[in-house]
């Protein structure tokens, strides 16, 4: 049997190539930010509304959150890890969907809400005071669900569920 080993490994760098071109493609159209969902909670005097939500808790998945996303489905969200409490400051740059951001204290209280965010925009949206965590949701969440300052998260982020 007589081949060419030239053209053989020349063939085989071709398609790995291709290979690692359809795997980075792959990887640079999936959407950006945290992969592990976790059920939370959060109770309100309508009962008890439960989401499904990305953690985002590195530098990397906190700075990047939502953006670049076309769409979000109800009950699906992102929880922003900000321990220890602190005061945060928040921006739609990049953002194309308008959000819901639910600040957060360490004892799983929402300690205020910034309803109808909006998309693109660089406006800063502060906590204004310590927050452990911000929820951040489609549009509307918290006027579909009745959604308050005072209510309560219950996530292990704060100690429960």
């Amino acid at each position: 049997m007589n081949f060419d080993r030239k053209a053989v490994w020349s063939a085989l760098q071709g398609w790995l190539a291709a290979i690692l071109v359809a795997a980075g493609c792959a990887v640079a159209s999936a959407p950006a930010g945290a992969a592990s969902f976790q059920p939370l909670e959060i109770v309100t005097r309508n009962g008890v509304q439960v989401f499904s939500v990305e953690m985002a808790t590195t530098a990397e998945e906190k700075e990047t959150g939502l953006m670049y996303r076309k769409e979000l489905a109800d009950g699906k969200g992102m929880l922003f890890d900000f321990s220890p409490e602190q005061e945060v400051s928040m921006w739609m740059k990049n953002t194309y969907v308008s959000l819901d951001m639910i600040f957060i204290g360490a004892n799983g209280r929402i300690m205020r809400i910034a309803e109808n965010t909006e998309p693109l925009s660089t406006k800063i949206i502060s906590s204004k005071g310590p927050a452990r965590a911000v929820l951040e949701v489609v549009a509307g969440t918290v006027q579909k669900y009745g959604i308050r300052v005072g209510d309560r998260v219950g996530h292990p982020l704060f100690g429960s569920k």
